[in-house]
C-alpha cells in the first residue's frame, strides 16, 4: 500500500455529532473509568478551539447543548472505547443525570489559551480519586494520565519535546504533481475502502430527512424537487452536503465518516463528489469517484496541517472546500495546472470565511462553499483563474496552501479570542 493511501486511510474516522463534543466527552469518560466512588467535580480545560467548537452544538441522543453537557455525559455515561462516537448509547436516564451533575455545579469547562492545535485536560475528583487525563494534537490522542498525583501512563508528544522545532508533517512533503499523479494511477484496490465514507455520509442524510429539526434539509430537498438524486447536480450536491452537514451539528445519532479530525470536513470532501458521481451516472465511473475523492482528502489535509486543526477560520469550507473543488475538477477530466487554478480561485474567494463553532450555521457556510467550489472547477476547466500575483495566491499551488492556512495561524489569533469572547457574551 502507498503512503499516501495509508495517509488517507489513518486519518478516515468514523464521527459521531460534531467531533469536539465527542472528544470531550471521550476525555472525560476516560478518566472516570479509572476513578472509584462519586463524582464530586469534573474540570475540563481546552483551547480556544476546542472550547469554540463545542460551545453551542448539539449532543447525540440529548437535547442539551455544549461544552458542559458533553463533559457531564462523559463523567455519567459515555463509553470511552468507542472513542469519537462515545456518546452512541446515551439514554434519557442518563441525561437527567448528566443534568444534574450541571446543575448542582459540579461541572466546570474553561478555556486556558487561544490557540489552533487540540488540547484538552479532563479532570475528575470523585470520593476516591483525582484523574487527569491529556489530550494533544488530535481530538483522541491521549499523552498523559495521572492518577492522585502519579502519571500511570504517558506518551510523548512532538510538541512538548523541547526542542523548539516541529517535524515537517508528512503530507507537506508531497508536491501537488506527486498527489496529482497518485490520484490519478493507484489502483482501486488500494483506496476502495473511500466508498464506505459515502455510505456512512447518505446514512446520515437520511436521519436528517426524516427529522423534524433539520428545517434547512427539507428546503434543500424541496429545491431539489422533492428528490435526493435529481438531474441538477450543483442542487443534488447542496442536499446530499449540507443535509448531512445539518444532521452532524444538530447531533443526530449517525455517525459521519471524518477526515482531519471533522466530520464536516469529510462530508464536505466527499459527499459533492459523490452528488455529481450520480446525477453523470454512466458518464463518470466509480473508480474515477475514488480518484477525485482521494485527491479531495489529501488536498484537505495538506491545507489543514498549515491551519492547525481547530482555528478562526472555517476549515470544513476551506480547506475541505477547496480539496473537493479540486475532486470536481478532475471529475470532468482537467490537467494538473487546472487543478492548481482551482486551488487559486478558491483561495481567492473563499478564505476569509470565520469559524463560529461547531453548529447549526455550519450548514450556511457548506452551502456558501459548494456554490464555490462548483463555480471555482468551472472556471478553472475553461483555463480562467485569478492569477498568482493577486492577493495571497503563491507563485506554486503548493504556496498557495501554505498561504491559505497562515490566513488561519498565525494570522487569526485575535478573531478567534474576538470570536469566543462574543460567544461568551450571549
Amino acid at each position: 500500500m502507498g503512503r499516501l493511501t495509508e495517509l488517507i486511510k489513518n486519518d478516515m474516522k468514523p464521527a459521531l455529532g460534531v467531533t469536539e463534543p465527542g472528544a470531550i466527552a471521550f476525555a472525560v469518560a476516560t478518566a472516570r473509568e479509572r476513578a472509584e466512588g462519586e463524582i464530586l467535580k469534573v474540570k475540563v480545560a481546552l483551547n480556544s478551539g476546542m472550547y469554540k467548537n463545542a460551545f453551542t452544538c448539539g449532543l447525540p441522543n440529548s437535547d442539551k447543548f455544549g461544552n458542559l453537557y458533553a463533559a457531564a455525559l462523559g463523567a455519567v455515561a459515555a463509553k470511552a472505547e468507542l472513542g469519537l462516537e462515545s456518546l452512541a448509547y446515551i439514554t434519557q436516564q442518563d441525561n437527567e443525570k448528566a443534568a444534574a451533575l450541571v446543575e448542582n455545579g459540579r461541572v466546570e469547562v474553561v478555556m486556558d489559551h487561544v490557540g489552533s492545535q487540540i488540547t484538552i485536560d479532563a479532570t475528575v475528583v470523585t470520593e476516591k480519586d483525582c484523574v487527569t487525563v491529556r489530550i494533544r494534537e488530535s481530538h483522541t490522542r491521549i499523552v498523559q494520565i495521572e492518577k492522585n498525583g502519579e502519571c500511570i501512563f504517558s506518551k510523548e508528544s512532538p510538541c512538548e519535546k523541547g526542542t523548539g522545532l516541529e517535524e515537517t508533517p508528512e503530507i507537506h512533503r508531497y508536491t501537488l504533481h506527486e498527489i496529482y499523479e497518485y490520484a490519478a494511477h493507484v489502483p482501486e484496490r488500494e483506496i476502495s475502502f473511500i466508498r464506505e465514507s459515502f455510505s456512512m455520509n447518505m446514512e446520515l442524510l437520511e436521519e436528517g430527512i426524516h427529522s423534524e429539526q433539520a428545517v434547512i434539509t427539507k428546503q434543500l430537498l424541496k429545491e431539489n424537487k422533492g428528490q435526493i438524486i435529481s438531474d441538477d447536480a450543483l442542487r443534488t450536491a447542496q442536499l446530499l452536503c449540507n443535509g448531512a452537514i445539518e444532521a452532524r451539528v444538530l447531533g443526530l445519532s449517525r455517525p459521519a465518516m471524518s477526515i482531519t479530525g471533522s466530520g464536516a470536513h469529510g462530508i464536505i470532501a466527499t459527499m459533492p463528489l459523490f452528488a455529481y458521481f450520480q446525477v453523470n451516472y454512466g458518464e463518470v465511473d466509480d473508480v474515477l469517484l475514488l480518484r477525485a475523492t482521494a485527491l479531495s482528502f489529501l488536498i484537505t489535509m495538506y491545507i489543514k496541517e498549515y491551519s492547525g486543526k481547530l482555528s478562526a477560520f472555517c476549515g470544513c469550507g476551506i480547506a475541505a472546500g477547496c480539496g473537493m473543488a479540486c475532486g470536481l475538477a478532475f471529475l470532468n477530466g482537467a490537467e494538473e495546472f487546472q487543478i492548481g487554478m482551482v486551488i487559486r480561485n478558491m483561495a481567492s474567494g473563499l478564505t476569509g470565511m470565520i469559524c463560529d463553532g461547531g453548529n447549526h450555521g455550519c450548514t450556511m457556510k457548506g452551502i456558501v462553499a459548494v456554490d464555490a467550489a462548483f463555480r471555482a472547477a468551472d472556471l478553472a476547466i475553461q483555463n480562467i483563474s485569478i492569477g498568482e500575483i493577486h492577493g495571497i495566491n503563491g507563485r506554486t499551488p503548493e504556496d498557495t496552501m501554505r498561504y491559505m492556512g497562515m490566513i488561519a495561524s498565525p494570522g487569526m489569533v485575535r478573531t478567534e479570542e474576538t470570536i469566543v469572547n462574543i460567544m461568551k457574551q450571549k
